[in-house]
This record gives structure tokens, sequence and C-alpha cells, in this order.
């Protein structure tokens, strides 16, 4: 089963949340070395996507992040933020006029289809299985939060959501949903009654409705911006499954990128314009009804809800009874048959407020029923670096582009033949330690397998140089402040690291504290000495080469304890390659 493993006791309320995937090949003894240089403690991992969850000081917080977004054997580092759903609050519990329903020509589609032996996992606050229009529809679910079975409805959201899914149709009473066959896979992703959730909650509960059962998962949260997310929607579109997610709300242009692993929805209002609070983009795929949706309340009773939380669900449905009629369709195909059928709005073809436009249900069901199409076609794949008779020493970062037209599902490096390391989420790359073959020539392969099985390869020769058994330690240099020199205010440190095999993190500590890090050979970085107290204090710098050998340098300052805003030192005050010295 997949989830959150060995989590310690809860981290203090000071403490920032951060998500980290290293890339395919990296050890965990070279991980750990990277945490520990950051002063970054483990808190669990997402075994299924092989996230990392971590704490660090909220003050560490941005040059951690920094330092592990520029280390080249990390695939991603970001916050682990606490989002809300997005929606408004229920209004009129009197208005029964469903709309949307006749507007995206529900009807029609249901002479086809009603999304009978489909399952749409709701990833939100829980589902009230006791409601009358929802009960027989509801599985047995998760909560992903704390590990159990607990799928209850802690905020209400998720019951409203769900009704627009998958509520009982046909029964004389309540409302009609889009897929009322289907059935709903309840994954709760908060404890909280203000119905926020983390991103790493999110991921897990996806990772666990993909691995039982569920072919469509709706997520009516804003998580398109969020790297986390979009592994375990690769995760669940290797097995067959699509996720669906809200635009949010903020009426503005999140500057998302376009995902291919997730489909993001905007809300139309019954003039098929899109609302004022909708988000816009080129992260928007479709758009769908989500002003004044007619839907079930948590405890008992409907009632009419607005945000894109409810255009999500209208087209979560519509893929349910795509999918009811064709089950072999491949997940990249059943996108593709959504978007080309959507009717469309706003500027003639794609445009960021409608995507591709807003969904029609029937037009959908009727192209997923005409494909009957086998994919034999091979993925493109091309490994970019390192290149045709490189020299190569110490860990090396293979880089790889890999596509196709119904999705790559794993893309898998072997090195003379044998099996190295396999990697499920684009951007596509690995972490090889040269260190594991002989010095001499060597075949890097690739080979890129899509949802089909139809697979492609590409490959390299390098040549691996480690034949000095690198046991040099790096050449530490701190250029500022000097040594002896006295300091107050703001400090400007910069330091500088030499080594033949490279420098792979550098970090700057004062009196034995981490103070800043960076995956480059120089680093410049600001000490707050009004904070230290007067007297003698060590800077001191270290740095590790690609073959784990450690030197440092140090100097003495003394903090003169005169509380003015004056600095001293050298360099800009910014980490990053802008100290005194060479580059890597």
């Amino acid at each position: 089963m997949a989830g959150l493993m060995a989590i310690p006791a809860p981290a203090a309320a000071e403490d920032a949340r951060l998500l980290v995937q290293p890339r395919p090949g990296l050890s965990e003894g070279r991980l750990g070395s990277v945490l520990r240089g950051l002063g970054a403690v483990r808190t669990g991992r997402i075994e299924a996507i092989d996230v990392i969850t971590l704490r660090v000081p909220e003050q560490a917080r941005e040059r951690v992040l920094t330092a592990l977004q520029r280390n080249p054997h990390i695939s991603f580092a970001e916050p682990d933020r606490l989002v809300p759903p997005v929606a408004t609050s229920p209004n009129d519990p009197y208005y029964d006029d469903a709309w949307h329903l006749p507007q995206i020509q529900a009807p029609t589609a249901w002479d086809s289809s009603r999304g009978s032996g489909r399952v749409v996992a709701v990833l939100d606050t829980g589902v009230d299985a006791g409601h009358a229009d929802l009960g027989a529809n509801v599985l047995p679910g998760y909560n992903s939060v704390s590990g159990s079975s607990d799928s209850s409805d802690v905020h209400g959201h998720g019951t409203l959501v769900a009704g627009v899914v998958a509520a009982l149709g046909d029964n004389g009473e309540g409302v009609a949903s889009l897929a009322w066959q289907t059935g709903i896979l309840p994954v709760r992703i908060t404890d909280r009654d203000d119905g926020y959730a983390y991103f790493s909650d999110i991921a897990n509960g996806l990772t666990w409705a993909a691995d039982n059962g569920a072919h469509v998962a709706n997520i009516s949260y804003n998580v398109s911006g969020s790297s986390t997310i979009q592994s375990a929607a690769k995760y669940m579109m290797d097995r067959g499954g699509l996720v669906v997610v809200a635009a949010g709300n903020d009426g503005s242009d999140p500057g998302y990128s376009d995902s291919p692993y997730l489909i993001a929805v905007s809300a139309t209002n019954s003039s098929d314009s899109k609302t004022s609070w909708s988000n816009y983009g080129y992260y928007i795929d479709v758009a769908a009804p989500g002003a004044g949706i007619w839907t079930t309340k948590r405890g008992g009773g409907y009632g009419s809800a607005s945000g894109t939380s409810f255009a999500s669900p209208v087209t979560a449905g519509v893929i349910a009874l795509m999918t009811a009629g064709n089950e072999g369709l491949a997940p990249a195909d059943v996108e593709r048959l959504l978007e080309a059928s959507a009717d469309d709005l706003g500027l003639e073809g794609a445009d960021t407020y409608y995507g591709h436009g807003r969904v029609n249900a029937a037009e959908a069901v009727s192209a997923a029923a005409s494909v009957n199409d086998s994919d034999t076609t091979a993925p493109a794949v091309s490994l970019v670096s390192p290149a045709e008779g490189a020299e190569v020493s110490g860990l090396v970062a293979v880089d790889v582009d890999a596509s196709d037209s119904s999705g790559v599902s794993y893309v898998e490096l072997q090195v003379n033949g044998a099996p190295v390391a396999t990697d499920e989420t684009s951007p596509w790359g690995f972490s090889w330690d040269s260190e594991t073959v002989s010095d001499g020539d060597a075949r890097l392969s690739v080979k890129a397998v899509d949802s089909a099985g139809n697979s492609a390869t590409d490959e390299v020769g390098v040549l691996v140089a480690n034949t000095s058994d690198d046991a040099g330690a790096p050449t530490v240099t701190i250029t500022s402040p000097a040594d002896g020199a006295t300091v107050s205010g703001h400090v400007d440190i910069a330091a500088y690291a030499e080594d033949d095999t490279g420098v792979e993190m550098l970090s700057i500590l004062v009196d034995g504290k981490l103070l800043c890090a960076g995956g480059s050979a120089t680093l410049n970085c600001r000490w707050n000495s009004r904070k230290a107290d007067a007297g003698s204090h060590t800077i001191t710098a270290e740095a590790e080469d690609a073959a784990g050998n450690t030197g440092s340098a140090s100097v003495g300052v003394t903090v003169d304890g005169k509380d003015d805003d004056s600095d001293t030192g050298g360099g800009n005050g910014n980490n990053g390659n802008n100290g005194k010295g060479p580059k890597k």
C-alpha cells in the first residue's frame, strides 16, 4: 500500500515542510549526505513516487529549498504547501435547476453510457456515505492523513463534489449527476475542519487511489503548480487512470505550465462564459459548468454551490461516461478525445480561458465509442547527456528526452547491459555512480516504454576516468571576511572551493550552525551578527567533492557588539555562484 512511511513525532510549529524527489540512481548515502549538510530532517517518504518529506527551521526554508533546487541530482524540491478547497459557500438550498446537465448534453450521453463499472476517486474532505442520494454508490475509502479507513466528511466540501460526479439518478428524488452508475471512492486528504490539505497528503491519497481501483481521480484543490502532485498523477496515468483538478478561484493567471498528467478545468456559467472568479492560463485544458451547481450536502439535503471545485467533477463525470463505453482507451487518448469533442468558446482554438473548450458529454462519449485502434507506435527517445565520447567520473547526471502520443510510462537506464535505475516521471533523468564500473569504455543505454508496451532505445559510449581514486579533499578558501576581522551588523561572507573532480556541495557555518549551502563551487551569504553575542566567533566553509571527500576552512572574527545598521565583509549578500574564485 502506498503511503508515508516511518513518520516520527510531529514537527514543531515553527518548522517548514518541504518535498524533494531525488533522481533515480542517487544512493541513500549520497542523498543523506546532502540533506545532513543542509540541516534538513527527513519525516517520511511517499514510496510510490519516491518523494521525501522534510522539515527545516522556518528561517532556513528558502536557502535549503534553493540549494536543493540547484542540485543536479535532485529532480525537484518544493514547499509542502497547505491549500484550501476551491469553492464558494453553498447557497440557495431550494435552487433545483440543474442547468449544467442539458448544457453539456448529458441526457444524450446517458443514452449510451451512465458510467457503469467505473470508479471515480474523490480526493477531498471526505464523503457523507449516509446521504440518501450517495450511499449506494459510495465505496469503502481511505484517510491519507491517518492511514485509516475513516473517510467521513469533516468539512462538507467533499460531499458537494461527490454529488456532482455520481449522485444516484433516475431514483425519483434529489439530484441527478453526470455518471450516476459510477462508484465513488472517497479519499480524505485532510483532518482539518477548514478543509485545507497538504500537498503530501494529496499525493499520498492519489497513489493509494491508483492502487485501489480508481479509473478517474478528482482533486477540487488548486494543485496544478505542484511537482509532487504531478508525479502522483503520472503514477496514476501509468496504471490507466486520469486525474482532473480544479483551476482555482482567484480570478487570475497563476502562471502554471501545462501538465501532461493533469486535466485542469476552468469554470463557466449558464451563459457559457468564464466566471469572473475562475482562474485561467496556459495550463487550462477544458472548461465546464461551475456556477450554481445543484448537488448533495453533508448531513442530507441539497444545495447549489459555485467554484472550479464543481467544474472539475463535472469533467471527471464525463470521463467516467467515456471510459465506461470504451474501457480499452489509453489515458492520453481519453484526454485527446475529451478536448477534441469540447465546444469551442472564446477565441478560436485553444485559449487561456476555456482551454480546448467547454466539455460536451454527448460528443465525448460518441468519440470514445468510435475508437478501436491499437497503439503500435514506439516512443521517441534520445540520450541527451552525457554526449558520445564524453569523459566522465564520480556521480554523473544522465539526461533523457522521451515522448509518445499515448504517454511514456517509464525510461530505464542500463550501463554495459546491466539495469541501473528506472524513472517513471518526466523530466527524464538519472544519477549514475560511474565508480560502480571499471575505468575505460562504457555503454549507456536508455529504453523508453509507452502505455501500450511499445519501446525504443538510444545509447552513447563514454570514457570512465576514475583512475585517480580521488582521495584528495577540496581546497576551501574564505575570501571575506578576513581572519581576525572585527565585524558588526550584517556581514557578507564569501567562499569558494577547488577540486579536481568537481565540488558537489559548499556550505557556510557560523559557530557550527548552518547559515547557507549550495551545489556549486562558490557561495555568498549574509550573517546578521547583531543576533550574536559580542566577542569571538568562527566562520567555517565546508566542501564535498564527487568522491565524497570533504575539506574546510575557517576564520575567526570578533563581533564588536554595537547595535547599528552597518554592513561589513565582502560579497553582495546573495546565495549562489557570485562569490570570488573559480566556478565549478
